[in-house]
């Protein structure tokens, strides 16, 4: 009987909706692309990107913000998306949690292709490494396989080391290209210095020699264990020919693969409720890295892979080290936030003043109770995809970052190998509550149902679908009702709307009839509404029939 009551008026709002509320139809009937054939052959080297920091920093905070402004920039979708609105496989992101079973163990070892190279000493000094102003050096094991290795400061041991290696396995998990990173101990004793090693500047520049003597003084800097050993983190030099990283907008002239402007693809635009997540606040060009490889299955064959590098100043480690609770907070240079400042004279109160240090030995400024999802900020807003980003986006990104179970986010913690089994149980519990949040507010801003499905029963065909909000606790099945409305290739309504109330995180809706005929193939496009208290939202659902077994399929999904 009470069903009864909400459902006539629930039929009779979807049954006067204006057709002029449908999108046009948008989609092929066929299979949506689950991988992108960007591997065409580069047959030459494509020319290496030089990152300047600080010209880069100014572009991007002053020069290019203010031109940008002037432009007056439309909003745009992204591209980079298939048929059913999700990033297929490329050479910049390939689809993994979610899209196959990942053990907590696949999580802990992340990106990792061989053993350890504690396993394969002495390690040969080659040089400093470039870039950056804390130490780090460029070696080679008894395998001759090169590294990159970073150490921890004196005073702040396991931070930068074990945060750099846990977002390290996050980001693999979520789908992007990272180096191979682990934690390793050594002795002074472990390292011989190259008769040719050199010391380098930030620019790639020769300094000059790098001696023994330079090498134990500098190495005096980095934390070491009360046996003596030096715990460092060892980056495996990525495969190829390392080319710099991929402009903010743009292509890469010279790469034919590079199609999509980078400023609306939907895998770095995305990432922004992943970063905020995992407040990886030094977001800049040099932190991206792409390189021109070889491809293992045609040794004739080269390509561009484009991968995200440089992650020890995230988990608030950045704001413990700098120290500046700020960051995640507020752009490092924030002109709004300067201004408000002056005109209240700092009297205002500011989030990131309650920021709680947890003062756990590798754990940095990282907390859930000052976490907006919706507000976090990198320290500059010179990274364009950021700016771009729009709910949509950002609800693709918040469901990646939903997917994580609380034993994948252990296995990537343990990955750090923290001494302290109080900080990792604090670093998983604060990922959960992050996570949890990331979810609500992203979750609340786009209707969020995924996993669309047609199924043919004996009463005709049914839409199945995942509320992401009810799977992740955030909403009731008692208070959730979906709406289903069907309009033919012209806009025209087929069938009677239909209403039902969820029936878990996983619900099924009856289809009022696909569009009679075979014309277009029986193209339908199925409104879906969400409603629930405090919430409306409608995706559209656009359907066909095969040709050849008259099945009837989802062929494409549009979020307004």
């Amino acid at each position: 009987m009470m069903a009864a009551r909400w459902l006539a008026p629930v039929l009779a709002a979807v049954a006067c909706a204006s057709p002029a509320t449908i999108p046009t139809p948008r989609f092929d009937n066929a299979r949506a692309t689950a991988v992108v054939d960007d591997r065409h052959d580069v047959a030459r080297t494509p020319e290496s990107r030089l990152f300047v920091a600080d010209l880069y920093q100014f572009d991007g905070v002053v020069y290019r913000r203010l031109a940008r402004s002037l432009e007056l920039p439309r909003a745009r979708r992204a591209l980079g998306v298939n048929a059913l609105d999700e990033v297929p496989d490329s050479t910049w992101f390939t689809n993994r949690i979610g899209a196959r079973a990942l053990a907590p163990e696949d999580v802990r070892a992340g990106p990792l292709t061989s053993d350890s190279p504690e396993r394969h000493r002495p390690w040969t000094v080659r040089s400093t490494k470039i870039g950056g102003t804390s130490l780090g050096l460029i070696v080679k094991d008894a395998r001759g396989v090169k590294y990159l290795v970073k150490f921890d400061g004196k005073t702040s041991p396991e931070i930068e080391t074990a945060t750099h290696v846990i977002v390290n396995r996050l980001l693999w998990a979520a789908g992007y290209n990272v180096p191979e990173d682990q934690i390793v101990w050594f002795l002074p004793d472990d390292l011989v210095v190259a008769p040719d090693a050199t010391l380098k500047h930030p620019d790639g520049s020769d300094a000059g020699l790098l001696d023994r003597a330079t090498l134990i003084r500098a190495l005096d800097a980095a934390y070491h264990e009360p046996d003596g050993r030096i715990r460092a983190l060892v980056s495996r030099w990525i495969d190829g020919k390392v080319i710099g990283g991929p402009p903010a907008e743009g292509v890469r002239d010279d790469d034919p693969n590079d199609r999509i402007p980078h400023e609306l693809r939907r895998d770095l635009r995305g990432a922004y409720p992943i970063f905020a997540w995992l407040d990886h606040v030094d977001l800049q060009e040099g932190n991206f890295l792409d390189s021109w490889v070889t491809d293992p299955a045609d040794p004739k064959r080269h390509y561009v892979k484009h991968y995200l590098i440089d992650f020890g100043k995230s988990l608030g480690a950045m704001a413990s080290l700098a120290p500046d609770a700020r960051r995640g907070h507020t752009y490092v240079f924030d002109l709004p936030d300067i201004a408000w400042t002056f005109v209240t004279l700092g009297a205002t109160d500011r989030d990131w003043q309650h920021r709680a240090f947890p003062a756990l030995r590798g754990i940095g400024m990282y907390d859930a109770a000052t976490f907006d999802p919706g507000d976090w900020h990198p320290d500059s807003p010179a990274y364009v995809p950021m700016l771009n980003a729009d709910p949509i986006d950002k609800f693709w990104g918040a469901k990646i970052v939903a997917r994580f179970t609380r034993a994948q986010l252990a296995a990537a913690v343990a990955a750090g190998h923290l001494s302290d089994p109080r900080a990792a149980a604090y670093l998983v519990d604060t990922l959960v509550a992050r996570q949890r949040a990331t979810a609500a507010y992203w979750f609340a801003r786009v209707n969020p149902l995924d996993g669309f499905a047609l199924v043919a029963t004996p009463d005709g065909d049914t839409l199945c679908f995942d509320d992401l909000a009810i799977s992740a606790g955030l909403a009731s099945a008692a208070t959730t009702r979906y709406e289903l409305a069907g309009f033919d290739f012209a806009g025209v309504r087929v069938g009677a709307p239909v209403a039902r109330a969820a029936t878990g995180a996983r619900s099924c809706v009856p289809v009022p009839g696909l569009a009679p005929g075979w014309d277009h193939d029986a193209y339908t496009i199925l409104r879906l509404a969400t409603v629930r208290p405090g919430f409306t939202g409608e995706t559209f659902v656009h359907a066909a029939r095969a040709q050849d077994s008259g099945a009837a399929s989802v062929i494409g999904v549009w979020r307004p």
